[in-house]
């Protein structure tokens, strides 16, 4: 299992990542999580909604009450939040691809 350290600063990614899937409300967002990652992140909602609220802030996802049954948030992607989304993907390709090269190295 990843270490808290080394997922901290890639929760808005995956925040993005999992609304690119369309629509939800937070605790959808942390099954989406859990069940991409076969169980092996399960964010505390203490976590995430500050992210939400972070993310929709800067104007990357927006949220509105749905009312069906219990009132929950249910947030979406922005076009800003697609660009950074997209953004964000480019840059952990290159940082993971770079990481994995120096790690992988075997020494000689």
């Amino acid at each position: 299992m990843a270490s808290p350290d080394a997922l901290r600063g890639h929760v808005d990614a995956m925040l993005l990542s999992v609304l690119s899937d369309g629509p939800v409300h937070g605790y959808g967002a942390i099954e989406r999580i859990r069940a991409r990652s076969g169980g092996e992140l399960d964010f505390p909602s203490g976590t995430v909604y500050p992210a939400l609220k972070r993310l929709e802030r800067r104007g990357l996802i927006e949220g509105e009450w749905e009312a069906a049954g219990r009132s929950k948030r249910v947030y979406r992607l922005t076009p800003a939040g697609e660009r950074s989304l997209a953004e964000q993907r480019s840059e952990w390709a290159l940082t993971a691809s770079l990481i994995t090269r120096v790690l992988g190295a075997a020494r000689a």
